[in-house]
C-alpha cells in the first residue's frame, strides 16, 4: 500500500466531447482533497500516464469520454481489471488513439499494477474537431464530479476506519446515470 490515490483526466480539448476528462479534473482541482490524493490532467499524454502509474498507487481513477453505446452524457463508473500481459496480441500503443483500454493495456504490458482501477466514463455526443463540450456532456460534468468525490470519500481512511480501497462498497463497482438523475 502506497497511500497514494491518482485521479487522472485524459482527452483532447480540440475534439469537442473528448475533453470531458480534462474538464472533470479541472473542476475537481478546485475542491479540497485529502493528503495522498493527486488530481492531474494528462490530456493526450496517455503514455506519460502509464509511466506515472508505474510508481504505484492504491487507487487509480481514470476519467475519460468513452463510447459505450449509451445516450450522450451518460456517466458510468466501472471497475477495471488490467489485462494479463500475456493475453495482449496486438501492438499496445497507437499514438492517435489512446483509449482507456489502450492505457490499461500499456500499463499492464509495462508491469504496472495499481491497487484498484476505476474508469469514470461519459458517453460522448461528438468527438469531431472543435472546442467545447456538447450540451449533454457539459450537463454530465457535475454528475461525474460527484461520482469521483463519492469514490474518494469511500476510499478515505476517515470514511472506512480500518478498511482499504479494495473494500469499497458494492455501489461503487458499476453505476450509470445521467446528470438529470443526480
Amino acid at each position: 500500500m502506497t497511500g497514494r490515490t491518482l485521479v487522472a483526466g485524459v482527452g483532447n480539448v480540440f475534439l469537442k466531447d473528448d475533453a470531458f476528462g480534462v474538464e472533470v479534473v479541472r473542476l475537481l482541482g478546485e475542491q479540497p482533497r485529502d493528503d495522498g490524493v493527486q488530481i492531474r490532467d494528462f490530456g493526450i499524454r496517455g503514455v506519460h500516464l502509464a509511466y506515472e502509474l508505474l510508481d504505484g498507487c492504491d487507487l487509480f481513477v481514470l476519467i475519460d469520454a468513452a463510447p459505450r453505446g449509451a445516450a450522450p452524457g451518460t456517466v458510468s463508473v466501472i471497475d477495471v481489471e488490467l489485462p494479463d500481459p500475456a493475453s495482449l496480441t496486438s501492438p499496445v500503443i497507437d499514438a492517435h488513439s489512446l483509449t482507456p483500454d489502450s492505457i490499461f493495456a500499456l500499463l499492464a504490458s509495462l508491469g504496472g499494477r495499481p491497487g484498484r482501477s476505476l474508469l469514470v466514463a461519459c458517453e460522448p455526443a461528438d468527438v469531431s474537431a472543435g472546442m467545447g463540450l456538447t450540451d449533454p456532456v457539459a450537463q454530465a460534468l457535475p454528475h461525474a464530479v460527484r461520482a469521483v468525490q463519492e469514490i474518494l470519500a469511500q476510499a478515505s481512511p476517515d470514511e472506512q476506519n480500518a478498511g482499504s480501497v479494495t473494500d469499497l462498497p458494492e455501489k461503487s463497482r458499476h453505476r450509470e446515470g445521467r446528470c438529470a438523475e443526480c
